[in-house]
């Protein structure tokens, strides 16, 4: 018989949308089977209690878009103060000499960051593949697996070269049929559709300036044949929106539409240059979008509209972002960025810690397309993120959730994936954290230098 724990009387509780008063939550067999009100104690004995009265308890957080190799070229001189399209076009030729051993240390160094940052779930966008890195999602699967997490692997692709009219250097591109094969191998391997699942696939051609609408059609046909979610980043400049209209004729949602990508089983990345009349088509759709406010404001591309697209019928999540465009992996620390920089477009009262962490659980897990995380509630997976306001950055506080953004929390003390403990007092279970950032840096080193 599993054992059962009892997470005990937490000094404060979210459930995914409000904070909730709670004597604290049972778990069993890695979900949550009891969600007690205050003064209420377990219906049965459990062996273990976890004393919660110093620790303000999150549903694990979800981080919705990523690019974990990134992690190698992160505030590198040369894009440091460029906006998207140079920034891509100087950093292109970099990554193209990645390698599987610098994939594998950039993948756990991403999630290693993100998993001290309270986030169980993650999803990661990996486009490149050049010669030698053709298992690049199974090096990623590897490296999910060993920090204990959950992942949506997205199998992204380019393959509209310079020569085609698009941004990538043609050595980075690859064919369609190469792209389609391996989509449908790594679904069929890895993409786990029961509840509870560590590892899902998502397909997610790159962008519409860097595959073709051949590529973006018959990843949408297999996708829904497999019964998986596509994701591409659309609209996060107007640079973008401007080859749209030269090369296709469209703007940015009608060209999704015109590939048949408009629909509840897609979401985007940053989708901040939308009219009323497509945010209106993107939330009747129930299109998702991952607001990625850090990247936004490193590379100057805009504000999402989130408060329109949520009205819309949309759905809002947060991501962090490729590592060399937010330079962190941090969930945390995006929350805190979005809860700012969307106050200064909606205002105080309408964006609260309340609704941005909500987008950072619930809104990522509705993302994924998953409804067995993002939330405290009984039945819901064991993925739970708790924080001390022990540090100097909390002292006079009041409001333990508020506390957690407004004051910059960034490291959890302790974090749960499936029931299992995956952080202890600030630090990975099983991890030689010092031992990976020695060769991560060293391979980071040699990326640039090659």
């Amino acid at each position: 018989m599993s054992k059962r724990l009892w997470i005990k009387q937490p000094l404060a509780c979210f459930d995914g949308t409000r904070q909730i008063e709670t004597n604290g939550l049972v778990i069993e067999d890695g979900k949550i089977v009891e969600l007690l009100a205050v003064g209420q104690q377990p219906s049965h004995p459990c062996e273990t209690i976890f004393d919660a009265r110093q620790h303000v308890v999150l549903p694990g957080l979800i981080n919705t878009h990523h690019h974990f190799y990134q992690t190698l070229t992160r505030a590198w001189g040369p894009v440091i103060n460029q906006p998207l399209f140079p920034w891509l076009k100087t950093l292109y030729p970099v990554w193209a000499k990645l390698t599987p051993q610098a994939l594998r240390l950039g993948s756990e160094v991403a999630l290693a960051e993100l998993l001290l940052s309270g986030c169980t779930t993650t999803s990661d966008h990996h486009y490149l593949f050049p010669t030698g890195m053709e298992e690049a999602i199974d090096i990623q699967v590897a490296a999910v697996k060993q920090l204990g997490m959950r992942a949506t692997l997205s199998r992204g692709s380019m393959s509209l070269g310079e020569k085609s009219g698009g941004l990538p250097p043609e050595h980075t591109v690859q064919a369609a049929e190469i792209i389609l094969d391996d989509s449908q191998r790594l679904i069929d391997r890895y993409h786990d559709t029961q509840d509870g699942a560590m590892i899902n696939i998502a397909l997610a051609p790159c962008s519409p300036f860097s595959v073709t609408p051949d590529i973006m059609k018959q990843s949408a046909k297999l996708a829904e044949e497999k019964n998986v979610r596509l994701h591409t980043h659309l609209a996060e400049t107007l640079d973008e929106e401007a080859f749209c209209l030269k090369l296709f004729g469209l703007r940015t949602v009608d060209y999704l539409d015109s590939v048949g990508w408009l629909s509840s089983r897609t979401w985007l990345a940053h989708g901040i240059h939308f009219n009323n009349e497509e945010i209106y088509r993107l939330g009747k759709e129930g299109v998702a979008i991952s607001h990625c406010p850090v990247s936004n404001m490193r590379l100057a591309s805009g504000i999402c509209r989130t408060q329109e697209l949520l009205q819309a019928g949309a759905t809002i999540s947060l991501g962090v972002d490729g590592s060399a465009s937010n330079d962190a992996s941090n969930m945390m620390y995006e929350a805190r960025q979005a809860l700012y920089l969307q106050r200064l477009r909606y205002g105080t009262q309408t964006i609260t810690p309340e609704l941005v962490l909500g987008w950072a659980t619930r809104g990522g897990a509705k993302t994924l397309g998953r409804d067995d995380i993002g939330e405290i509630s009984i039945g819901k997976q064991a993925d739970l993120a708790l924080f001390t306001l022990e540090d100097i950055r909390f002292s006079g506080s009041h409001d333990p959730l508020a506390a957690l953004l407004l004051c910059g929390a960034d490291r959890a003390d302790r974090v749960m994936v499936a029931g299992n403990w995956r952080v202890i007092d600030g630090e990975i279970v099983e991890l030689d954290l010092p031992r990976l950032l020695n060769h991560h840096r060293k391979a980071a080193k040699q990326l640039i230098d090659l």
